[in-house]
């Protein structure tokens, strides 16, 4: 069974149930202080608690998302590897031999809620693993084929992208349980309102341990690297996407909202366009990123602080959607941000920052699945 299944949660519940009433009923018969009956006790009682802390730990994995599955629990970070990339094929689940694998990884199954036919009618979601040559990460992740994908008229299109980007702590599956990024992607591409795109849904945590907020951690993960180069070169080498950084956009909410305004606009050449749905413009440093991720150098933490980039650097070619409540706590941050990116853009016109605030909320599904729809949107219209 997957670890992240509902079967193997039930299955230890029913263990642990079995296990109590087992105990109950023959702990009389065990009250005695022979050595027989003292090791009933303890194995009994051993059984029980074991149940109950798997079934806790499990349902505190699924809900946070630290691991995906057994492979990711038991060989964290994967292994090196040194792979070449391919021709792009003309669709479907990529070979195994490269860059991106197709994997049963991730509880795809567990989601129910999915469009359901043939995939040049609906689409097609596919579970694979993105392998990076450079950094030699490895993690899992969903990928959302249009119908017109699969359609021989299409056949020489090259797709625009969107990579989207969960919390954290959080899995690729959070962007489909918990926020119903593909399902909201397909009802806004049936109604003309977003251009056939593919989607691909990744955790920013690939250390997954440690918060690394999407940097070149010095000495540590490279975390901007694998999103930068590894896994567009993956992408590229398996499906049939854009070439240019104005096809490539980033969406992503929490952490995964700090990482797709951060990556975008310290490297605009690589993603065009990025939506952050209640991010931070500056790295944050506490128990989850391990302390400070730059080791004390001020100068490398400023190149990743959004606000110094825009009082220091030149604007980046970028079109970038800012979205927030106006009840959360970092609200006051993010108008300071914006009023300050929308100075810079009014003298740059190759830099473009809107902004999208809910007048309640947040920071919690509820208010990302509201802010959803026009993100996506928004994207849409920016995607080449």
């Amino acid at each position: 069974m997957e670890l992240t299944s509902e079967a193997l949660v039930n299955s230890l519940l029913a263990l642990g149930a079995a296990a109590l009433v087992t105990t109950l009923w023959i702990w009389p018969r065990l009250a005695r202080q022979r050595p027989l009956a003292v090791l009933g006790r303890i194995g009994l009682l051993t059984v029980v608690q074991v149940s109950i802390l798997a079934v806790l730990a499990l349902s505190v994995n699924n809900s946070f998302g630290f691991y995906t599955s057994w492979d990711d629990l038991l060989n964290p970070g994967g292994a090196k590897l040194a792979l070449t990339s391919n021709e792009n094929h003309k669709g479907g689940t990529p070979v195994s031999d490269q860059l991106v694998q197709p994997t049963n990884e991730g509880g795809l199954e567990s989601v129910s809620n999915l469009p359901k036919g043939a995939p040049e009618e609906v689409g097609k979601i596919e579970s694979v693993r993105v392998n990076g040559k450079e950094t030699g990460f490895s993690d899992q992740m969903f990928v959302y084929l249009p119908p017109e994908y699969f359609d021989p008229k299409f056949a020489l299109v090259r797709f625009p992208v969107l990579l989207v980007l969960a919390g954290y702590p959080g899995t690729a599956l959070n962007l489909l349980k918990e926020l119903p990024v593909v399902q909201t992607a397909v009802e806004l591409q049936h109604s003309g309102k977003m251009p056939p795109t593919v989607l691909v849904l990744a955790r920013p945590a690939v250390a997954p341990a440690r918060d690394t907020e999407c940097v070149d951690v010095p000495g540590g993960p490279r975390t901007e690297t694998w999103f930068v180069k590894d896994v567009p070169e993956a992408l590229h080498s398996a499906y049939r996407l854009g070439r240019s950084a104005g096809s490539w956009g980033l969406l992503g909410y929490s952490t995964g909202g700090s990482c797709s305004m951060r990556l975008s606009m310290r490297f605009p050449n690589v993603y065009g366009s990025a939506a952050g749905l209640h991010g931070d413009f500056a790295v944050r440093q506490d128990q989850y990123t391990g302390g400070d991720l730059f080791n004390g150098d001020k100068a490398l933490a400023q190149q990743y602080d959004l606000g110094w980039r825009l009082q220091n650097l030149p604007a980046p070619q970028l079109n970038l959607l800012v979205v927030s409540t106006r009840k959360e706590s970092d609200y006051p941050q993010t108008a300071q941000f914006v009023d300050q990116a929308t100075q810079v853009a009014a003298a740059n016109p190759q830099f473009k920052v809107e902004s999208l605030y809910l007048d309640d909320g947040g920071h919690n599904f509820d208010s990302w699945t509201k802010e959803l729809p026009a993100s996506l949107e928004w994207l849409g219209s920016h995607l080449g």
